[in-house]
């Protein structure tokens, strides 16, 4: 039996091995099911790793460990029911994971989120913190949102509601909390159309770059989303694209994206090219054996042991997805709301589509699949995903194209089909075997003519005709 004045404290921990410890208590519907803990090995891939594994025993108890130097969330899973907690170096927590309520799903690939109830926190630990924040925000708000607020009255709310927020938490000396309010408000004035300039000024100009931030790295990787894809496209960055399409070269990128006196502070620099080759990877624009050339020379290169972790783990996304490779799993959501895994289809090629409703484009290519469904529906399964965020547009869809009879499913916010193909676009393909290997990673699409690799595939082989010779 475990000792429980243990359990419902969090104390200052010591340990040789491991230097943070979570002490839990499952509802009893877990008992006997494996609890796992993970994080991710950067904001910005968002590699996940797991770091530790319990299986919950009679009593509900478990126990996870984790080796840390920062602060930072985890997550604490049972199947696919997610909570995450925020730990510190040399702790020791005592946790409560919660039974699962109407609304979980435990399809493979889905999550559920759980609250994780932490015993014996007082006011200033930083869960306690961090819920109470969030407690004062939706108070705020409540009222809000009753109403009508145009960007500039609600930008106007926000700003009060940040002074309020000061001085609510000035004797607070927990650095990670502190920087958590100033970009979950990062956050929040992005999402209100507040100025590039102010967003800048206020929270990326002469600030560090706070990779272990959760909330730092969400802002990050939102503002400067599509960055160097933009810059590319103007008069000055043009140049961009024969540094990577017809010379692989990162130090010609490099100088090429200097000219952008926006920015000025060089690691930041190198972030967001890094962040746009993930987009240049799967871009049809650009050659992707070309883009992955260049992100090996920036990881051979780069002085930021940071930014060489994000390149390594960008480099084995790429890697995994390569022909040959495994096709990773998924579930997405069909018309009625079913799950449907991938992995249903095995023993079948198939061709697999991410589309957009948005995006004329791949609206285009799913017309063509039509026709490629018609000559090629015995030998090959068609599935394709939409990634609007919208269930009702999704089914309208559907609805005005009622021709389009293949597998097209629905990317739903509790789906993993767009993470598990590392989508960053609009659109993507890939064309997998039997064996659920990737034949082609990216496919051709149907314009590039990925019909005439089905003609080669599926063509019969002529007997022999030479004389003599049966």
């Amino acid at each position: 039996m475990r000792i429980l004045t243990i359990f419902f404290l969090i104390t200052y921990f010591n340990s040789v091995s491991q230097n943070v410890t979570i002490k839990g208590k499952a509802h009893a519907s877990h008992i006997g099911k494996e609890i796992v803990l993970s994080d991710y090995s950067d904001y910005v891939t968002y590699t996940k790793t797991k770091e530790s594994i319990d299986t919950v025993d009679k009593d509900g108890y478990f126990e996870l460990q984790i080796q840390t130097q920062t602060t930072k969330p985890v997550l604490i899973s049972i199947n696919n029911l997610v909570g995450k907690l925020y730990i510190q170096p040399n702790f020791v927590y005592g946790i409560y994971f919660p039974q699962v309520d109407s609304t979980y799903n435990n399809q493979e690939g889905t999550e559920s989120k759980a609250t994780i109830s932490v015993y014996g926190k007082d006011s200033t630990e930083l869960n306690a913190l961090i819920i109470d924040f969030n407690e004062q925000y939706n108070t705020y708000f409540a009222k809000a949102n009753e109403r009508y607020l145009s960007p500039t009255k609600l930008n106007a709310v926000l700003d009060t509601f940040y002074m309020t927020t000061r001085k609510r938490y000035k004797a607070i000396k927990n650095s990670y909390f502190k920087n958590y309010v100033d970009y979950s408000f990062a956050n929040f004035y992005s999402n209100t159309s507040r100025s590039k300039a102010y967003l800048q000024k206020s929270f990326i100009d002469n600030k560090p770059i706070l990779y272990n931030n959760y909330e730092y790295m969400e802002f990050f990787n939102s503002y400067f989303k599509g960055y160097l894809k933009a810059f590319a496209s103007t008069k000055t960055g043009g140049s961009i694209f024969n540094s990577i399409n017809s010379f692989a070269d990162y130090n010609d990128l490099r100088n090429q994206f200097n000219s952008d006196k926006t920015i000025t502070n060089d690691t930041i620099k190198e972030l967001i090219i890094l962040k746009g080759l993930i987009d240049f990877y799967y871009s049809p624009d650009f050659d992707k054996h070309q883009v992955q050339s260049v992100i090996e020379q920036l990881y051979r290169s780069t002085p930021s042991v940071q930014n060489k972790k994000i390149a390594f783990n960008l480099l084995q996304t790429i890697y995994q997805l390569q022909s040959g490779a495994p096709a990773p799993d998924f579930v997405a959501n069909d018309k009625a709301g079913v799950k449907v895994n991938l992995s249903y289809y095995k023993g079948k090629y198939i061709y697999l589509n991410f589309f957009s409703t948005t995006s004329d484009i791949s609206l285009k290519e799913m017309q063509k699949i039509s026709d490629l469904k018609k000559k090629f529906n015995d030998k090959v399964t068609f599935i394709s995903v939409c990634l609007d965020d919208s269930v009702k547009t999704y089914k309208q869809y559907l609805k005005l194209n009622p021709k389009q009879d293949w597998i097209i499913l629905h990317q739903a916010t509790n789906s993993s089909a767009k993470r598990a193909y590392n989508i960053t676009s609009l659109s993507g393909y890939f064309f997998i075997n039997q064996q659920l290997q990737l034949v082609q990673s990216p496919a051709l699409t149907p314009s590039e003519g990925i019909e005439y690799k089905f003609h080669a595939l599926f063509r019969p082989k002529r007997k022999n005709t030479i004389t003599g010779v049966r």
